[in-house]
């Protein structure tokens, strides 16, 4: 997992082609030398090193034209620009007709690969890659490989066209090569890239098709002509009174998700304009089971009388099962952490639990598929002390994993926090969740931040939880990778407004209004939650939105995953209670849905301090409030 970024300056960028609602061909460029950001690139390399604190690097590539030609160099360390390599293939120093600059700035948290890998990565060509992503499929990634090695190999071998007709556009060197395209599209996992292929002057990036991993976007605009791509939105560290006219990147209005998909970006000179040009498309996926996947299309939705009863709970754990292996395989990269008595644990990988249905199961896939030589912490926040819905059954849960798993090192990490004392926090947590604005934003990504934290108590000495024997001590969990089960209300109706949509319009109502979900999870959701688990230096990885796991669960009739004529805790996510069973989670299968804005009670404490009252708050839809940002 990584941190990654990309500074545009010095090219009129045309945005009509990615039907984007954004001035075209786009404000005139300021010179490449000139800065006017509310935030320095200080702050955004700090933001994006608490992503990636392994490693931090930088390149920086100068266009320039003359004649109407194109000339690129990468920059060296001590500022100087390489030699230009002339299109007849000769050296040569240019002076440039106009100079644009592309910085791209990299940070890595690394979980794969036996060497140490610093981004940006560059080839011989002169080709440069910042990868934020794990490859879980498609393209074949050696245990004792990295993944964006890997990828970057594996583009150095496309073809220079951007078209996807790209055997019969491309010269003859390229025929039946890949285009850059076509293996974005194979990639199974998430992913968030920006590529520069030197030979075609081309700047690809994007993020995969359901948006698991953060891309933010900054289009050009009259008040700020460059165009940024980042992880994440920086906290600001430059007084904003002294830039008055400067756009704030802390406004909700700078930043927006980048929308899931493959973009490029071509440079060229324009005599129309003078200067460099680029122009931006987006493209369509060149795979074919994954557009069919996008599209969300379930293969029987209303049953009928002549319908047998089935069970698919078997196929569901299997998909479930499979996936949460790829997402523990461990590498040579995870080292032993100390506890604070001084002995040795091994603990690489966490759950976000609740206790819960979804996380129980996550809980005990991992178990299963992880050596018992391995602990397992099971991150667990409260806003109420012990008495917190999500702690009483979190409590619960623990119980019930160490009755089908003994041998197991589980380690309940209860994360109390005081909504009052926690201002500084709070601030931090807004510029993370931009261009997110809501309190109900802030309310998860504060969750979710305190819980990927890691810092809290651990129970210890004989007996269960209930004992006087045990003791509480302070712990940090070490942990890089964090399970978190993000897709699985969305895709097993989950949510009160599901039951809502059944009543209102039956199975078909039910279904369009998942469709929606699933579609717009990545506008909603998980930008938004990757930037705040991932702001700790931890990796989240979504079992449940495995690509195989979505399509197992499409393939399955929709009254066989969810029954909405029972009551809640028995027909909602009834296939996942089902597998819940399967895995001898008797207790977890019959617990009800529950946010972890209300299972942690943070937003009961969000709506007294905002809204004087809970009632208060509710009049006032307080949810969907947006925020006044200071």
């Amino acid at each position: 997992m990584c941190g990654i970024a990309l500074i545009i300056c010095g090219i009129r960028i045309d945005l009509s082609a990615a039907l984007l609602h954004s001035q075209s061909p786009g404000p005139n460029p300021e010179p490449v030398s000139s800065s006017n950001f509310v935030f320095s690139v200080d702050d955004l390399e700090a933001a994006l090193r608490r992503r990636g604190p392994d490693s931090l690097g930088s390149k920086k590539v100068i266009i320039s034209s003359k004649d109407q030609e194109l000339f690129s160099a990468i920059e060296d360390e001590d500022g100087g620009a390489k030699l230009l390599d002339c299109a007849n293939g000769e050296t040569c120093l240019q002076v440039p007709y106009s100079m644009g600059q592309l910085h791209f700035i990299g940070a890595t948290l690394q979980l794969r690969g036996r060497t140490p890998v610093t981004q940006p990565l560059v080839d011989y060509s002169g080709n440069i890659l910042i990868y934020n992503g794990e490859i879980f499929g498609g393209i074949h990634v050696e245990s004792d490989s990295n993944d964006g090695e890997i990828l970057m190999k594996t583009l150095g071998r496309c073809c220079s066209c951007s078209s996807r007709e790209h055997t019969s556009a491309c010269s003859s060197s390229g025929k039946g090569k890949s285009s850059v395209l076509d293996v974005l599209s194979t990639i199974k996992g998430p992913w968030g890239v920006i590529y520069w292929q030197d030979s075609s002057r081309t700047l690809w990036f994007g993020r995969d098709a359901f948006g698991r991993r953060s891309l933010l976007v900054h289009w050009p605009t009259m008040k700020d002509s460059r165009f940024l791509l980042s992880s994440v939105s920086p906290f600001s560290s430059v007084d904003r009174s002294s830039d008055l006219g400067v756009e704030d990147s802390t406004n909700p209005n700078f930043w927006e998700e980048l929308s899931c998909g493959v973009y490029s970006l071509s440079m060229s000179s324009s005599k129309l304009y003078g200067c460099l040009f680029g122009e931006v498309k987006k493209h369509e996926w060149a795979n074919a089971r994954l557009i069919d996947l996008i599209k969300w299309e379930r293969v029987s939705v209303e049953p009928k009388p002549e319908d047998i009863y089935f069970s698919c709970a078997q196929n569901v754990l299997s998909s479930l099962r499979r996936s949460v292996m790829l997402r523990m395989s461990l590498h040579k990269n995870f080292q032993a952490g100390i506890s604070d008595s001084g002995q040795e644990e091994l603990v690489p990988m966490a759950v976000l639990f609740s206790g819960g249905l979804d996380s129980m199961i996550l809980a005990a896939l991992l178990d299963e598929c992880l050596d018992t030589s391995y602990g397992i912490d099971l991150l667990n926040v409260s806003f109420d002390g012990q008495f917190a819905p999500d702690r009483i059954s979190a409590k619960g849960g623990v119980e019930e994993l160490r009755r089908i798993a003994p041998l197991r090192r589980w380690k309940l990490v209860e994360i109390d926090a005081d909504l009052s004392k926690l201002t500084l926090e709070m601030k931090h947590v807004m510029s993370l969740i931009n261009p997110a604005n809501t309190y109900m934003d802030l309310n998860i990504g504060i969750a979710l931040w305190l819980a990927a934290r890691g810092y809290g108590w651990v129970s210890e000495g004989t007996g269960n939880n209930n004992d006087e024997n045990q003791q509480r001590i302070r712990y940090k969990s070490k942990a890089r990778i964090v399970l978190v089960g993000s897709g699985a209300d969305e895709q097993c109706a989950g949510y009160g407004r599901h039951k809502t949509k059944y009543r209102c319009g039956s199975w078909l109502g039910l279904n369009e209004e998942m469709k929606l979900d699933m579609q717009r999870i990545w506008k909603r959701n998980m930008g938004r939650d990757d930037r705040c688990i991932s702001d700790n230096g931890k990796e989240a990885r979504f079992p449940f939105l495995d690509e195989d796991v979505i399509r197992t669960l499409l393939d399955i009739p929709l009254w066989e995953v969810a029954n909405l004529n029972q009551p809640s805790g028995t027909g909602d996510k009834k296939i996942l209670r089902e597998v819940a069973k399967l895995l001898c989670l008797h207790e977890a299968a019959a617990l009800p849905k529950r946010a972890i804005q209300f299972g942690s009670r943070i937003a009961r404490e969000s709506n007294r301090k905002n809204f004087g009252s809970n009632r208060a708050a509710n009049q006032a839809s307080a949810g969907s409030v947006v925020i006044n940002m200071p």
